[in-house]
């Protein structure tokens, strides 16, 4: 891998392909290598097939699918010091998949990346659950074990309703649907998005927008981040580029709460464009 465009070329080729044919470490290596040219996958492929072998005697020892949960967390956040990182969570290290193997510390998406390619080197169904205001991960078995990779710790049903009330509000009522499987193109969109708000907090509007391009690769029709990559297209004075991204928003999403005040944005536009704005 020798530079970012390359990494763009190929993170393409990669999320265009079947479902069946994702592969969720590599796409995430991927996002890495624009940030870092010439970055090594293989080396961190090695990494993670590293890292199944050294947890598989405890996981093939126990003996039920919460003792295989608590073998992986007791290896992972145990033995090889994977945990949260709490003292700087919104360092963009954290959403890189290198990083967060070379430091042993992410958030929680990156973390439970790790145990979701771990598990999968071992044939165990984990998955992640794109939790509210928390990413999670969880072992699909006959009964599911879900487990907080950020914390490591086994999380029980009473745990994630408390955990529910406290992102959604005291009257929120558990539902098993928040824990329903995420895709790996939602695994996909989620971390492209926190690298995304990173960049915009820092004003790397460039950057940002290479993250809003990376996730319209993943999901083409994704109406919210067409609006957003308009809005940095704008603040580059990219009018055209701009223009065509709202535009197409309005078109999918023309209800939206958002869609007045992207109207007014492509009225003054027109300027620029000399095209009308339905």
């Amino acid at each position: 891998m020798s530079t970012p465009a390359a990494a763009r070329q190929r993170f393409a080729a990669l999320v265009g392909g079947p479902d069946a044919r994702l592969d969720l470490a590599d796409a995430a290596l991927l996002i890495a290598a624009e940030a870092y040219p010439g970055l090594d996958l293989d080396q961190y492929r090695r990494a993670l097939d590293g890292l199944a072998g050294g947890a598989a005697p405890g996981v093939r020892a126990a003996g039920s699918d919460v003792e295989r949960v608590r073998a992986l967390i007791t290896y992972l956040a145990g033995e090889h010091r994977f945990s949260g990182n709490q003292a700087d969570y919104y360092d963009r290290r954290n959403s890189l998949l290198n990083e967060v193997l070379d430091r042993r510390t992410g958030i929680p998406i990156t973390l439970a990346l790790v145990y979701i390619e771990v598990a999968r080197r071992l044939d165990l169904p984990v998955v992640g659950v794109g939790f509210p205001g928390h990413f999670l991960a969880k072992y699909a078995g006959q009964t599911d074990v879900v487990f907080d990779p950020f914390f490591g710790r086994v999380l029980s049903e009473p745990d994630c309703a408390a955990r529910l009330r406290a992102a959604l509000g005291a009257d929120a009522p558990f539902d098993r649907r928040y824990l329903r499987a995420a895709t790996p193109r939602e695994i996909l969109v989620r971390i492209l998005r926190n690298l995304k708000q990173i960049h915009l907090q820092a004003r790397e509007f460039a950057a940002a927008l290479a993250c809003s391009d990376r996730i319209l690769l993943v999901e083409p029709e994704l109406a919210a981040e067409l609006r957003d990559r308009g809005l940095l297209w704008q603040q580059l004075d990219c009018v055209s580029a701009a223009r065509a991204d709202l535009e197409r928003f309005l078109a999918l999403a023309p209800h939206d709460d958002s869609a007045a005040g992207v109207r007014e944005r492509l009225i003054a536009l027109r300027r620029h464009t000399g095209s009308t704005v339905h």
